[in-house]
């Protein structure tokens, strides 16, 4: 397998991360991002979208981050990271959603100003982080891990964005049942951290 990503991109962490914990073999190649290298042609070819992450895996090209989660687990048989059963599945599924969502337009947006000058309203995006983090802080609040008793891609999907937000200058100081579930992904078999950028409050 080979993964296209880069070292800045939450949603690219997501995906070396599970590949880590699972401890499958990928060759991760590095995507210049700052060169436009994810807009020429040859990587338009692999994902029209222009972005990273991209899995290759023989004939089968995924190009979304939580889309790569949901491969892995699959193609490995990892069902203690993608649970087969209704409830279940539908319960990660929830949290993928939201990752996609609310943690992109909340702390991945605010992160993405301080990281990369984009041209968002810093005080919009940082009150959209602290509302996804209050909810998040409220869920883990009676279990350890976001859909339950185990970790699940789920907790892979959140961790990146919410892990860096004091880059974009969201403060975490008030979420104490998140920080200790960050604690707990850290502690995992096959962890690898996010790269660190010293902007914002962790300048």
């Amino acid at each position: 397998m080979k993964l296209y990503a880069h070292p800045l991109s939450g949603h690219s962490h997501r995906a070396v991360l599970f590949l880590s914990l699972l401890g499958a073999p990928a060759e991760i190649i590095e995507v210049d991002l700052a060169s436009g290298a994810h807009k020429q042609p040859a990587f338009l070819k692999i994902n029209r979208f222009g972005q990273v992450p991209v899995l290759v895996d023989g004939a089968t090209t995924i190009a979304d981050s939580n889309g790569i989660l949901v491969y892995l687990a699959k193609k490995l048989g990892r069902t203690d990271w993608l649970p087969e059963s209704p409830a279940e599945a539908a319960a990660v599924q929830r949290w993928l959603s939201v990752a996609a969502g609310q943690i992109a337009f909340g702390p991945a947006a605010a992160r993405l100003i301080t990281v990369f000058g984009a041209k968002f309203n810093a005080e919009e995006v940082i009150a959209r982080a602290h509302a996804v983090l209050t909810l998040i802080d409220g869920e883990l609040a009676g279990q350890p891990w976001i859909t339950g008793s185990r970790p699940t891609i789920a907790d892979v999907a959140l961790y990146s964005y919410i892990a860096r937000a004091p880059e974009g200058n969201v403060d975490l100081a008030g979420y104490p049942q998140l920080r200790q579930w960050l604690a707990r992904i850290e502690a995992l078999p096959g962890f690898v951290p996010f790269a660190r950028t010293p902007v914002g409050l962790a300048a």
